[in-house]
């Protein structure tokens, strides 16, 4: 069909999230057909990640500086803490807007599938931080899923005996859902979570 050349190319991009072997190959029809005008920028982007991208030793993001950019600025408020499972939940907070503290990043979830304990976790360099003493309030932005939620119970046992505000992120009927369209756990949440009117 093709020389192994394209086939490691198709090989390759297969692996990334989202794509199989089929959208691998067209991806890879794609940037070979457009070489000048996608495949070329692309490599250079790719080799420029790969010469300057670091992660940062503070909150475990990638930026190209250690500590990055959200960890240096001191218009952030140090005394808030917003533990993640991954670098993808830090960039959709900050496209909302909705958090100006500092961030922590573990790197995934507790999961015994999976073979993420928390050795495997920055749970040490979380306690870390704590132990500094500047935060006062954490809030644990993990995903509604299973593992989410024992890291979350997880996380709150560990950070018990320090002096800080522990929160979780509200979870129930998002805005526009309806309530037909949900499924049983989710209507359990919202409604075992309701709020005065």
């Amino acid at each position: 069909m093709s020389g192994p050349e394209i086939q490691r190319m198709i090989n390759a991009l297969s692996r990334l999230p989202g794509l199989g072997p089929r959208s691998g190959r067209r991806a890879a029809l794609h940037l070979l057909k457009k070489k000048e005008q996608l495949l070329l920028p692309l490599i250079d982007a790719l080799q420029t990640a790969v010469d300057s991208i670091k992660i940062c030793q503070v909150c475990f993001s990638l930026d190209t500086s250690d500590p990055c950019t959200i960890c240096q600025d001191p218009k952030r408020d140090e005394k808030q803490l917003c533990i993640v499972e991954d670098v993808a939940d830090l960039w959709a907070l900050e496209r909302a807007h909705v958090f100006r503290g500092h961030y922590h990043i573990l790197g995934g979830v507790l999961s015994a599938i999976d073979g993420m304990g928390p050795q495997q976790l920055t749970f040490d360099a979380l306690i870390k931080r704590v132990q500094a003493g500047n935060i006062k309030e954490i809030i644990l932005a993990l995903n509604a899923t299973v593992d989410g939620q024992t890291t979350v119970h997880y996380l709150i046992d560990r950070l018990k005996p320090f002096d800080v505000k522990l929160s979780t992120l509200a979870h129930g009927v998002p805005v526009g859902g309806e309530l037909d369209y949900l499924d049983d756990g989710t209507l359990s949440t919202a409604f075992s979570a309701r709020r005065d009117a």
